[in-house]
């Protein structure tokens, strides 16, 4: 696995992980990558200061974090998820399919959230299906 720095063209940075370099490469040919904010496939890797472990018998020991989280930040974050899960329907991977029927007035509307894969989304996106990205993992994805 490797981990990239990306940025798209309208200057959104993240990060992201592939299989390889060469899975990458693939991927950002057929269109596949895309900013998480914007969803334009126009991607690009950026500088990115690599990972490196302590040499043997040097001390493995945490270093303090240089770009700490900011509190005010997590915190309000705590509050969307809270907010999100308890006001919502979880539908898990269904979501692209009940967002769909909701949008096309066969089922009644609801909030929901749950999971979709990236070409699931991008159909959403594209025929005018109200969705967006949650900036967490729903808690029945996580241990």
């Amino acid at each position: 696995m490797i981990r990239y720095a990306l940025k798209c063209e309208n200057d959104h940075r993240f990060e992201s992980w592939f299989k390889s370099g060469e899975a990458f490469e693939s991927l950002l040919a057929h269109g596949h990558v895309d900013c998480p904010e914007c969803g334009t496939a126009d991607v690009s890797k950026v500088l990115m200061a690599p990972g490196v472990r302590p040499g043997r018998g040097q001390s493995d020991a945490p270093r303090p974090m240089t770009n700490a989280p900011d509190p005010e930040m997590v915190e309000a974050l705590k509050k969307f998820r809270h907010h999100v899960e308890t006001t919502s329907d979880y539908v898990g991977p269904a979501f692209a399919k009940e967002a769909r029927a909701m949008h096309e007035g066969e089922i009644p509307l609801r909030p929901i959230y749950g999971e979709a894969r990236a070409d699931e989304a991008r159909k959403l996106v594209e025929d005018g299906v109200p969705a967006m990205p949650l900036p967490f993992i729903p808690r029945r994805k996580t241990n």
